[in-house]
């Protein structure tokens, strides 16, 4: 986590920083070495968000595009099960940030439990990523909505986990450690929207800008 509660503020990790879990309200210590992405961490192994795991440096940098207030918001079901969306705007849109592989069972949990939700999915985590999509986007076809394209085979381009997803998947193909990347496919984000244009399998996609530095905001 990257905040904790600290004299009842909402408080980011600070050297021999002490606090309290905003989900579980238990002791929460602040992770601050020279390795790992600084963090809080719960005393002992205790993990009181199952779906929570260690951030990247990429994750984090996403997340502070964002407002503070914006950033690890507790959502509650009907039934008083407890999640952290990575970000929850004003006007009730989740964004959640993954790097790693997710299970597709957590995916479908986590997209039914978050209101109107959105990922944002590193591409480049899998060095075949990348190029797989270069190769396919030859098999993308123009709309007549402008900047919206299909595709036949959507699983044969993108990473097979995200094509089933029920919400939004943007993809992020620039890389952490390029700070002048050459290929406008890495310089978009690429956006895999649910749905079909007819009752062929097609899958909508569409682009959209990034600014010319660092990771970007989605609009």
């Amino acid at each position: 986590m990257h905040f904790a509660i600290v004299n009842n503020q909402r408080t980011p990790p600070s050297p021999n920083l002490s606090g309290t879990c905003p989900v579980c309200e238990r002791d929460m210590i602040a992770r601050c070495g020279s390795v790992r992405v600084h963090h809080w961490a719960h005393r002992g192994k205790r993990v009181c968000d199952n779906w929570w795991e260690p951030e990247t440096e990429w994750h984090r940098n996403w997340k502070n595009h964002f407002a503070p207030d914006w950033q690890e918001v507790i959502g509650h079901d009907q039934h008083g099960e407890k999640h952290i969306a990575d970000v929850r705007t004003p006007n009730g849109i989740s964004i959640e940030f993954q790097y790693s592989h997710l299970r597709p069972e957590e995916r479908a949990a986590r997209e039914a439990f978050h209101p109107n939700l959105a990922w944002v999915v590193s591409g480049t985590r899998l060095t075949r990523d990348f190029p797989r999509f270069t190769k396919g986007k030859s098999e993308f076809f123009a709309t007549r909505f402008q900047g919206v394209y299909s595709c036949y085979f959507p699983e044969e381009i993108f990473p097979k986990e995200w094509v089933s997803s029920s919400v939004p998947v943007f993809f992020d193909f620039r890389e952490m450690d390029s700070t002048n990347p050459s290929d406008i496919n890495r310089e978009l984000l690429w956006c895999l929207l649910p749905g079909r244009l007819s009752p062929r399998p097609l899958c909508l996609l569409s682009t959209a800008r990034t600014s010319s530095g660092g990771h970007r905001p989605i609009r």
